[in-house]
């Protein structure tokens, strides 16, 4: 997006999290948008940036990010904490594995007698880099 933008164009984000991952991204983006002409209107905060901004449109940056911030770095200490007592309680299990025991023991036979990664992978429907995990982590 940044580098389709063009001079009178205006970019609508729903939040300023959206946006950036940060407070330094944020400010960051919304500079080098309005820089270009571009217009930044944030429809949860209502507010919009032009590249004629004042000190208070900035501080309203400033602390609006800051809140934004906060606020994301909140949500994902709840979901680790979610996805922490799921897996105490065995509900939260992961991604299936997926190659079997067997399937696995013969990848790793056939790759230690010098077969191609990429034949093998092709082979057993996975990727290239699932074969070398497999190879990494087997016994």
């Amino acid at each position: 997006m940044l580098n389709f933008v063009r001079d009178g164009d205006t970019v609508i984000v729903h939040s300023m999290d959206r946006l950036a991952r940060n407070l330094d991204d944020l400010r960051s983006i919304v500079r080098q948008l309005t820089a270009k002409g571009v217009r930044v209107q944030f429809v949860k905060e209502q507010l919009t940036f032009t590249g004629d901004d004042t000190a208070m449109a900035t501080l309203l940056l400033s602390v609006m990010g800051a809140f934004a911030e906060f606020e994301r770095a909140l949500i994902r200490e709840r979901q680790r904490e979610g996805i922490d007592l799921a897996k105490k309680r065995g509900a939260y299990r992961g991604r299936k594995r997926s190659l079997s025991e067997a399937q696995v023991s013969q990848l790793v036979q056939r790759a230690s007698s010098g077969a191609a990664k990429a034949t093998l992978a092709r082979e057993f429907g996975v990727s290239r880099e699932t074969v070398y995990q497999y190879l990494r982590t087997a016994p």
